[in-house]
């Protein structure tokens, strides 16, 4: 007779299956929470301006902070994922979003909301690319297009469902729940974390590529900074000009950098393969 497999054994399997299944929707709940917030301001600016005493143009600056940390601070999850562990530096980083989300709330004047909404966009630019980073190690190779779809899904909901929920909110309550709804959603996820996603100890220690990190943060700065200018012409012509050439310059710089440094923070040399580039 053949042996049956011991109990333990079989519920760790189980267990695994359970955490492949959940592991998209944790991931894409994070990721909608990310899109969400880059977008559900806009509808509110009028009432948050008028409440924080300050004009609508000039709120502006509380959705330019949000991207510009988004695009200086994503270089760096890679990274830390491998130096701290990749579910650590997820759990910290929904920890950081979500406290982050209530210092927004909070804020009684522009200065205030600007630093939390840097903060915010810091914590989000952990939270996404290290939640890949799980999925992509945690789902087999047959289930991965599948995943992979079904993250597409936030991708697009949150920049459509951003502008009405903010009118919602706006309107029947306070801007302030604007951000206090990722509360929950964090608290949610942090606990689906915990329950279905193991720790995974690091086994390497890369160097952090400094030179690489600043040069990709002030390319990215400067260019989000540049292609929103033209978009609310808040600034001259001149000065748009100016922080397009710096982050051009800065981005040529960096690609000159990745070809000769070992662990470059963006590997440019991924691009060569045709599935990746594409």
């Amino acid at each position: 007779m053949s042996e049956k497999p011991p109990l333990h054994s079989t519920e760790e399997a189980n267990r695994e299956r359970q955490a492949v299944r959940m592991i998209p929707f944790i991931v894409g709940c994070a990721l909608f929470m990310q899109m969400l917030d880059a977008t559900v301001v806009a509808t509110a600016i009028p009432a948050m301006a008028a409440s924080l005493g300050t004009t609508a143009v000039q709120m502006n600056i509380s959705i330019t902070s949000y991207l510009l940390a988004l695009a200086v601070f994503v270089p760096i999850s890679g990274w830390a994922a491998e130096r701290f562990g990749a579910r650590r530096i997820f759990i910290i980083a929904i920890v950081l979003f979500s406290i982050s989300s209530i210092a927004c709330a909070v804020s009684q004047n522009l200065v205030q909301l600007v630093l939390s909404r840097v903060a915010q966009g810091a914590a989000g630019a952990m939270m996404v690319p290290v939640g890949r980073i799980i999925m992509l190690r945690k789902t087999p190779k047959e289930d991965l297009l599948k995943a992979m779809a079904f993250l597409a899904m936030p991708a697009l909901l949150g920049p459509i469902l951003g502008p009405p929920v903010g009118g919602f909110l706006v309107t029947y309550a306070s801007w302030h729940w604007i951000f206090l709804i990722n509360v929950p959603v964090g608290i949610l996820g942090i606990y689906l974390v915990m329950r279905f996603i193991r720790e995974e100890l690091p086994t390497t220690s890369p160097r952090m590529d400094w030179p690489g990190f600043l040069l990709s943060a002030v390319c990215l700065a400067a260019l989000v900074s540049g292609f929103e200018a033209i978009g609310h012409q808040s600034i001259s012509a001149l000065q748009v000009l100016m922080l397009l050439a710096t982050g051009t310059v800065c981005g040529v710089l960096y690609i000159l950098h990745a070809r000769r440094c070992a662990q470059p923070i963006l590997d440019l040399s991924l691009l060569r393969v045709p599935s990746f580039a594409i």
